[in-house]
Parts: structure tokens; C-alpha cells; sequence
């Protein structure tokens, strides 16, 4: 499929996840609007080798205004947003009773509160051209617990719920809205929990595959390609029909 004349905006993107899924929607001919932290330099010479538009702006998406910033340099620079890729997130671990509340607001505003108000934004221009993606990239904790994780559990099954209603509200429009549920991916965030398992001295390949063992029998990460040729086919005629759904995409963590 070809995606020439769209605009995507991807947030979090200048590396991980968020970047993976903005090279393939590249790929498929779609101008992109990066968003993240550190020197945008190498994501953008990325994404402009496949001959489309982009730019990057750095908003940190916990805060509102700089998100209005953010889509208000989207209409500067593209006129639209016609893909909306939720994928900004972070993470901290640790027991309820010890977890600091600063952390706690913080990961509610990026993770979930980012995604409500990034929909809002795009929503009415998607509908005035009647045609709209907004794609969340939620994770299988959206869909299961895991112990010391309350804020990231919590608003990752908020984005799923968010999603669901979107979904529901844009049913019989050519928007459409729905959540990928990753499990591992080889990302920095996991890739940190895999040196806190290892410790000093530890082995750092077994300490990969105690991670994978104990959730995914697959025993492979999910790369973020994955998630981007996912990304595309929701994009897709074939995707039009997949409205509010929460498509895991773990390995077999939920199988189980």
C-alpha cells in the first residue's frame, strides 16, 4: 500500500519503538513528525532516506501545552495529522507502598494522559477529512498485571480503555482507532532490567533469557518492526474494520 500525501506524527520516535514504526510508515511513502528527546540528527537522516518530509519537535508530552505546541507545528509544517502514533512512555518499578508519587504522576501524564489528549487534538481534523489512524501503542500490560509496575500497568489498561471508546466513537467514520500490546521488545527501558538483573558481574545473556523464559515462550523479543508493519496494515482497506481493538503482539505471553 502506499501512504504518499499522509502525514504521521509519531511520538517517541527518535529511537526505540517509535522509530521503528515511523521507518516503515516512511517506507510506505508518509511525511513525518518526530517527537522525543536527545539529538534528533540520526532519526531524521533515517527517515529521510526513504525520500518523504520530516521534522522533529521535542515536546515533552507530560505537559500540555508543549503537546499543542507539538500539533500546532504540525499544521505549520504538514497541514495535517492524518496518523497518530501514541508511543511515547516510561517507566519506574517499584512495591505500592514505596513508590514516589512524583513517579507516579509522572508516568499517568506520558503514558496515558498524553494519548487522550494527542486523540483530542487530531480527532477533528481526521474527521473533517474524513479519514483518520490513531494507533496506540499500549503493551500486554494493558491487558495483565505484573508486580512493582502500578503506574505503568495502570495507564497502559487506560490507554486500552481509551482506545475502546475512540473506537466506539468513530465507528462509522473512515477514523479509526486501536491499541498494539507489545510484550518484550528490546528496548532501553527493558534493556535496563536486564542489566538490574544481571548486576555487577552478572551474565548478561542469561539474565536476557531469565527475562524472556519467565513470560514469553517465544523466547524472542518483539522488534519494532513488528509493531510497524502492524502500525501499516492498520493503515490499510484490509485494518479499516479493526475499531477499538487491543492486539497483542507478545510472543504467546497471553496464551498462557
Amino acid at each position: 500500500m502506499t501512504l504518499k500525501g499522509k502525514t504521521a506524527l509519531v511520538t517517541g520516535s527518535t529511537s526505540g519503538i517509535g522509530l521503528g514504526i515511523a521507518q516503515v510508515l516512511a517506507e510506505a511513502g508518509a511525511n513525518i513528525l518526530l517527537n522525543g528527546f536527545g539529538d534528533p540528527a540520526p532519526a531524521i537522516a533515517e527517515i529521510a532516506r526513504h525520500g518523504v518530509n520530516v521534522a522533529h519537535h521535542p515536546a515533552d508530552l507530560a505537559d500540555v501545552a508543549q503537546i499543542e505546541q507539538l500539533f500546532a507545528m504540525a499544521a505549520r509544517k504538514f497541514g495535517a495529522v492524518d496518523i497518530l502514533v501514541n508511543n511515547a512512555g516510561i517507566q519506574h518499578v517499584a512495591p505500592v507502598e514505596h513508590f514516589p508519587v512524583e513517579a507516579w504522576d509522572k508516568i499517568i501524564a506520558l503514558n496515558l494522559s498524553a494519548v487522550f489528549h494527542g486523540s483530542r487534538l487530531a480527532l477533528p481534523g481526521m474527521r473533517a477529512r474524513g479519514w483518520g489512524r490513531i494507533i496506540n501503542i499500549a503493551s500486554v500490560h494493558g491487558l495483565v498485571g505484573s508486580t512493582g509496575k502500578a503506574a505503568y500497568v495502570a495507564a497502559k489498561h487506560g490507554v486500552v480503555g481509551l482506545t475502546k471508546v475512540i473506537g466506539l466513537e468513530t465507528a462509522t467514520s473512515n477514523v479509526t482507532c486501536n491499541a498494539l500490546c507489545p510484550g518484550w521488545v528490546l528496548t532501553p527501558l527493558v534493556q535496563q532490567q536486564i542489566d538490574d538483573r544481571a548486576g555487577n558481574g552478572g551474565d548478561p545473556l542469561q539474565a536476557q533469557y531469565d527475562l524472556l523464559a519467565e513470560k514469553q515462550p517465544s523466547q524472542a523479543f518483539v522488534t519494532p518492526r513488528h509493531l510497524g508493519e502492524l502500525a501499516l496494515f492498520l493503515c490499510s482497506e484490509a485494518g479499516s474494520q479493526v475499531r477499538g481493538a487491543a492486539w497483542n503482539v507478545d510472543g504467546g505471553w497471553l496464551a498462557q
